[in-house]
């Protein structure tokens, strides 16, 4: 059981059982979206000692949190781990969360930190045994399959060997964008930047990534 798992478990259901205005707290501007309004009365209710409010957040946040954390770990396994410890760390600091601001920014920002501890000690440590741990790499028979998540795609195999390559703030703007397709203002919002700093910042990593691929022999893919 993780670690959110067991502190949300004694909670969890009674949710099912709130009263018509209470279940008013679920209404979703979109699949998985939760409106601000929402959000701010779900973190009140947690921050006054109703932990089980905060499923709701959970379910809407897991499935993008998901996403974007295989994107920069590639590894399902590790993902889902920095994804638990996030949610933990989040809970654990909605107390001192501004309730004028929006929450999504500040929960992958939580997220993006998370994976690059992760990936840091991941480093350190593959330093240390004296190999890599990349995805290529990973024994055949383990849950992650490249070739069926990247839908068996040349074109995403390749651009993976340029990701490998980039710094890690081209390579989180790549993933949103050429991988999960974010839109520009949703790009802007979980970076935290203005939506016009997007575009620029899109453009230099594009250019970075290009030039990666023309050294790996892929001329042209990244154009």
């Amino acid at each position: 059981m993780s670690s959110f798992e067991s502190l949300e478990r004694d909670d969890s259901r009674s949710v099912k059982k709130t009263d018509e205005a209470s279940v008013s707290l679920t209404t979703r501007t979109r699949e998985g979206e939760l409106t601000a309004e929402v959000e701010r009365e779900l973190i009140r209710k947690c921050i006054a000692g109703e932990a089980r409010w905060y499923e709701p957040l959970v379910r809407a946040y897991e499935g993008p949190g998901m996403r974007v954390a295989v994107g920069m770990m590639r590894d399902e396994d590790a993902a889902h781990d920095a994804l638990q410890e996030t949610f933990v760390k989040v809970y654990r600091k909605l107390d001192q969360f501004d309730l004028n601001r929006t929450f999504g920014p500040w929960f992958f920002q939580v997220l993006r930190n998370q994976c690059r501890d992760m990936l840091r000690s991941r480093k350190a440590r593959a330093k240390h045994v004296g190999h890599d741990e990349r995805l290529e790499e990973r024994p055949a028979g383990e849950r992650w399959d490249p070739d069926r998540h990247m839908e068996r795609s040349d074109a995403k195999r390749i651009l993976w060997e340029g990701l490998d390559r980039v710094g890690e703030e081209h390579r989180e703007i790549l993933v949103l964008k050429e991988l999960e397709d974010f839109r520009y203002h949703e790009i802007a919002r979980i970076l935290e930047i203005p939506e016009g700093t997007v575009a620029s910042r899109l453009y230099h990593a594009r250019r970075a990534l290009r030039d990666e691929l023309e050294e790996l022999g892929y001329a042209g893919v990244g154009s």
